[in-house]
């Protein structure tokens, strides 16, 4: 918690690291900060830029790691497991780049792009889907706390 603690006090930096962080393969709530952050009084369009791009750009590497098909690198570096990998390809087969939109979903989303990378999805269509999806989280997320603010004024 003290390393959530910590990218909170560097603002919209630290926001954009732990959103990238969580963008990639590994486990990390970048939501924390982003309510940190919101609650501290950071303005909410910048908050929710600095979380969309640093989580898209690492969805865009675990992309662009399935697309150079180096399956040893998969397994190795992203710890999927090859079945897994093989269950959401077979489940992705035929369904197109759009479902990059979903890649926010956690578990799953992980196991998705990287997917559509090995199955060399269109790189557009799968990018530009899945910055609206980590997007319209973020956005999501915006809502609630502001919503919670609204609600329970004594807590923050």
């Amino acid at each position: 918690m003290e390393f959530v603690a910590s990218l909170s006090e560097w603002g919209y930096l630290g926001l954009f690291i732990a959103a990238f962080l969580a963008g990639s393969i590994i486990p990390f709530s970048s939501e924390v900060v982003l309510g940190l952050l919101l609650v501290a009084g950071y303005d909410p369009w910048g908050c929710v830029i600095s979380a969309t791009l640093g989580n898209w750009l690492g969805g865009v590497t675990c992309y662009y790691i399935g697309y150079l098909g180096k399956t040893e690198w998969i397994h190795t570096y992203l710890k999927i497991p090859e079945e897994k990998l093989a269950k959401m390809q077979h489940f992705l087969q035929g369904k197109g780049s759009l479902f990059g939109f979903f890649v926010f979903i956690p578990v799953i989303g992980d196991i998705m792009i990287v997917a559509l990378g090995l199955m060399r999805a269109n790189p557009i269509g799968t990018l530009l889907s899945m910055m609206a999806g980590k997007f319209s989280r973020y956005y999501l997320v915006i809502i609630g706390v502001n919503y919670l603010k609204e609600w329970f004024p004594n807590l923050f």
